[in-house]
């Protein structure tokens, strides 16, 4: 799956050279490799780095005045560097792992998703569909591709002990392995950048005020199974649920089926950007807001919101807490009434409906301003 990669990596084509790339790339690939490769050295402007990364997460685009040699393009990278970063984090993969993945995704393309490559390999890591890392679709999707490369790692026994050359030669198989070691400070000085501008999305830190384990007399029991991405047939939004509570629900559905994003904004769940979708604690916030109620981004702050109320009179729209302990939840979703709850339940996992029996409920919050007028 190389060739490509050897002439991205190792030659620092411009970004015009790039752009052609695709009908030129596997006949140079043997030439590109003997070529000189460009010398990256051994240290990053980290600060810059940080600031690039930090303009573009925030939305206000690329700042023109900073340069940094690998990130040519970078409006269209570190997007693609924070779905690697969150994918790892999703799978508790260490910060080293997540360095090597990046490293491998800039020495493969530049931390572009490449329709094109040295014979099938497409996407971030080109990576083969022949060579059984999924469908063509599948290895286009930067959350698919990250985590089987993930996988991979994880499967290397002693990776964390390797050089990152040897970590990420042991995934790829390359046939230029000395590559990846030139892009180790820049992976860093991404790695970092990225997981402070990242929401410490559902890692939990707050505080619940509910007893643990207690379920309401209504737990969804006779519903059946029910399946992923799907409403129950019969079930309606209870009459008695306030209009922004029904507003929030009903948004809250519409997501039903798209697959969760650890760090996900939720503002774009059925768009191409994975960072788009949902995680769980995203999920509840967007709902609020297209209510037109206020809510904090992570699960350990949004258990310190609104009042604690008892599991045993939930209303709709009260969001239950879950995993973890009551003080320090590791997962949010909403009551919708009739013993169902709504909630991206975690990596891997779409957007989906499950019955509170099936929960442990460690805490409930109720937000006043979703039952006002």
């Amino acid at each position: 799956m190389k060739g490509i990669a050897a002439a991205v990596g190792v030659l620092c084509l411009s970004p015009l050279v790039l752009a052609g790339a695709a009908a030129t790339a596997a006949a140079a690939g043997s030439a590109a490799a003997r070529a000189s490769p460009c010398s990256v050295g051994g240290t990053v402007d980290a600060d810059a780095v940080a600031r690039q990364v930090a303009a573009i997460l925030s939305g206000g685009g690329a700042a023109p005045d900073i340069r940094i040699e690998g990130l040519e393009m970078p409006a269209e990278q570190i997007p693609h560097a924070r779905t690697i970063v969150a994918t790892g984090i999703a799978m508790k993969v260490p910060e080293r792992g997540q360095v090597v993945a990046l490293a491998t995704a800039i020495q493969e393309s530049r931390l572009r998703n490449l329709r094109y490559g040295d014979r099938d390999s497409l996407g971030l890591f080109q990576q083969r569909p022949s060579q059984g890392w999924g469908t063509p679709e599948e290895i286009l999707d930067p959350v698919h591709a990250s985590t089987r490369f993930y996988e991979g790692l994880l499967k290397v026994a002693g990776w964390q002990q390797m050089t990152l050359t040897q970590a990420a030669q042991s995934v790829q198989l390359s046939g230029y392995p000395d590559a990846y070691a030139q892009w180790e400070p820049l992976a860093r000085a991404l790695q970092q950048a990225i997981v402070k501008a990242l929401p410490d999305a559902d890692t939990g830190a707050g505080g619940g005020a509910v007893a643990g384990g207690c379920r309401p007399g209504e737990d969804g029991s006779a519903w059946g199974e029910i399946p992923e991405g799907a409403v129950p047939a019969g079930y309606e939004i209870p009459a008695d649920a306030s209009p922004k509570a029904r507003t929030a629900i009903t948004w809250a559905m519409h997501q039903l089926g798209t697959l969760y994003q650890w760090g996900g904004t939720c503002t774009a769940a059925h768009g191409p950007d994975p960072m788009g979708r949902c995680d769980c604690s995203s999920l509840m916030q967007q709902a609020y807001a297209h209510a037109g109620v206020s809510l904090t981004r992570t699960t350990y702050t949004q258990v310190k919101e609104g009042v604690p109320v008892s599991a045993s009179a939930l209303k709709p729209g009260d969001l239950l807490f879950t995993r973890g302990t009551a003080a320090v939840p590791e997962h949010v979703g909403m009551y919708m009434g009739a013993g169902l709850v709504i909630n991206a339940p975690k990596t891997g996992r779409p957007v989906r409906v499950e019955k509170v029996a099936d929960w442990q409920i460690l805490a409930v919050r109720r937000i006043p301003a979703l039952h006002s007028s």
